[in-house]
C-alpha cells in the first residue's frame, strides 16, 4: 500500500499544493486523485505567476481576454476561475461522499487586501459567487485585518480557508472568528454548515532560524509549533464552546499544514510529511514532495493529541535565543510581503504576455 494511501486511511487529507492548466488538460491531476489519495488543491499567487510565466499554456486564453479588452486583476480573476473551476468538479465527488469535509479547492483573494477588511470582505464575496461552485474556498490571511473579514465571510455563508498563520495564537485567533461567524449564523437562524480550514505554515520556520540554531535543533522547530497548534486544536473541538456549536449542526474548522516541502537538501524529503500525520488534518503537498512520498515515504507515528514535547522542544529554543512568539509575527508579515510582491509580478507578467501575443495577432 502506498504510504500517501496510509495517510488518507488515517484520516489525514492530502491536498495538491499547485495547480496550473497543463496539470489539468494532461490528465495529471485525474490520476493524482486515482492513485496517490489527492482529495484537494491549493494555490496562491505565487503558483499561478510560476504557471503562467513558465509555460505557454494560458497564452490563448490571455491572448483572447487581452483582445477583449480584459486586464490585469480582472483577466487574472477569469483564468483562475477557469482553472479552479474545472478542479473543483473534479474533486466534486469526494465533496459529496465526504458530505462536504473533503474535496475542496482553494482561490486566494488579492494579497493587495491584507490590511483592508473591507475590501476583502467585499472581494471575497465576489470571488465566491463568481465560481458557483460549493467546494471552493476563499483564501484570507490570518492578518489583524483579516480576523474580522473571516468572521463576516463565514456569516455570509462563504467557505474560507484561513491562510498566513504560524503559531498556535494565529491558529486560535482564526479558530475564534470562524466560531463567531458561526454563532451568528446560528442566531439568526441560518444554516451552521460552512466550511473552513486553518492553514498553519510550517516549514518557514525552520528556513527562519537554520542559521541561528545547532545543528542538533535545525528542522525542528516547525513540527514543534505544528505540535503546539494541534494540541490548541485538539482542545478546541473538546472544549464546551464548540460542542455547543456541534450539537446545532456546526462542522470543525480542520487544520491544514501548509508550506510542507522540504526546504533544506540535507534533511529528508518527506521530513513534514511523516512528522505530520494525525486524523482530521489536511496536508497540503508541494508536486515533487507528494511525488518523493509516494516514492519513498513512511507513515510513521501519529501526532499526540496533548503535544508530546512541543513544549520542552520551544524552550530549548528559546535558550538558543530564539523569541518564537517575536518570530510569528515577523514570518507573518514576511508572507504578506511576500505574497503582495508575488502578486504584482503576476499582474506584470499577464500585462507583458498580453503586449506580446496581441501585437503578434495584429496586422
Amino acid at each position: 500500500m502506498k504510504a500517501t494511501q496510509q495517510l488518507h486511511d488515517l484520516g489525514q487529507s492530502l491536498w495538491l499544493d499547485n495547480i496550473t492548466r497543463g496539470l489539468l488538460t494532461s490528465g495529471t491531476l485525474t490520476r493524482y486523485i486515482s492513485e496517490l489519495s489527492v482529495t484537494g488543491l491549493t494555490s496562491n499567487p505565487t503558483i499561478f505567476d510560476n504557471a503562467i510565466q513558465n509555460g505557454d499554456f494560458y497564452d490563448v486564453a490571455i491572448r483572447k481576454k487581452a483582445l477583449a479588452g480584459k486586464s490585469g486583476e480582472a483577466l487574472f480573476f477569469e483564468l483562475a476561475l477557469e482553472d479552479l473551476t474545472q478542479a473543483a468538479d473534479l474533486f466534486r465527488p469526494i465533496h459529496d461522499a465526504t458530505g462536504g469535509v473533503d474535496g475542496w479547492v482553494s482561490l486566494e483573494v488579492s494579497p493587495l487586501l491584507a490590511d483592508d477588511t473591507a475590501g476583502t470582505i467585499k472581494a471575497v464575496a465576489q470571488l465566491y459567487s463568481r465560481a458557483q461552485r460549493p467546494n471552493l474556498f476563499i483564501k484570507i490571511p490570518g492578518t489583524r485585518a483579516g480576523i474580522p473579514a473571516i468572521e463576516e465571510s463565514i456569516f455570509s455563508g462563504v467557505p474560507v480557508n484561513v491562510t498566513l498563520l504560524f503559531s498556535r495564537e494565529h491558529y486560535i485567533a482564526a479558530a475564534e472568528a470562524y466560531m463567531r461567524g458561526i454563532e451568528r449564523r446560528i442566531a439568526s437562524g441560518l444554516d451552521p454548515l460552512v466550511g473552513s480550514v486553518a492553514s498553519i505554515f510550517v516549514s518557514r520556520w525552520d528556513v527562519a532560524v537554520k542559521d541561528k540554531v545547532s545543528d542538533a535543533l535545525r528542522n525542528r522547530l516547525g513540527i514543534a509549533i505544528a505540535l503546539r497548534t494541534y494540541k490548541a486544536y485538539c482542545d478546541l473541538l473538546a472544549s464546551a464552546r464548540w460542542q455547543k456549536l456541534a450539537a446545532s449542526g456546526a462542522r470543525p474548522q480542520r487544520l491544514l499544514w501548509a508550506s510542507t516541502g522540504t526546504k533544506d537538501p540535507a534533511a529528508p524529503d518527506t521530513l513534514y510529511l511523516e512528522a505530520l500525520a494525525a486524523p482530521d488534518t489536511i496536508n497540503t503537498i508541494p508536486e515533487n514532495t507528494l511525488l518523493a512520498f509516494a516514492d519513498h515515504g513512511k507513515a510513521k507515528s501519529i501526532l499526540p493529541t496533548d503535544g508530546g514535547d512541543a513544549e520542552a522542544l520551544l524552550a530549548e529554543f528559546v535558550r538558543a535565543g530564539v523569541d518564537h512568539a517575536s518570530y510569528a509575527i515577523e514570518l507573518q508579515r514576511e508572507g504578506a510581503l511576500s505574497f503582495a510582491k508575488s502578486w504584482r509580478d503576476l499582474i506584470a507578467c499577464i500585462a507583458s504576455k498580453s503586449a506580446v501575443l496581441t501585437r503578434k495577432t495584429s496586422p
